[in-house]
């Protein structure tokens, strides 16, 4: 049984960074999905698949992997580079731009 421990990322439609404060700690699958043929749908009988458990700390994650016996790989975040200009959001209505202002 192998699980993965990450920091989920930011949604992408917003620039907030709300729920990535945790750490994730999630199965990987341990068959694959199949068809059923009479509804189409897809699915499989790993329940292990559907747990997935919040950590306050990546070291809270390795403890309860260690202490349960599950095998878990971790995977760092890549944080992004804060975006912070000298002006601000003010610096979009200034007066004194030097080149013409476009979108």
């Amino acid at each position: 049984m192998i699980a993965r421990i990450y920091q989920p990322a930011r949604n992408a439609m917003t620039s907030g960074q709300a729920k990535t404060r945790y750490w994730v700690l999630e199965f990987a699958p341990a068959e694959a999905l199949d068809i059923d043929p009479l509804m189409g749908w897809v699915g499989s009988g790993d329940t292990q698949s559907q747990v997935k458990m919040r950590f306050d700390s990546k070291q809270a994650a390795l403890d309860y992997a260690k202490e349960n016996g599950i095998e878990a790989q971790v995977v760092e975040p890549n944080k992004r580079r804060p975006n912070i200009r000298a002006g601000g959001y003010g610096e979009n209505f200034a007066t004194n731009r030097k080149g013409p202002w476009t979108h």
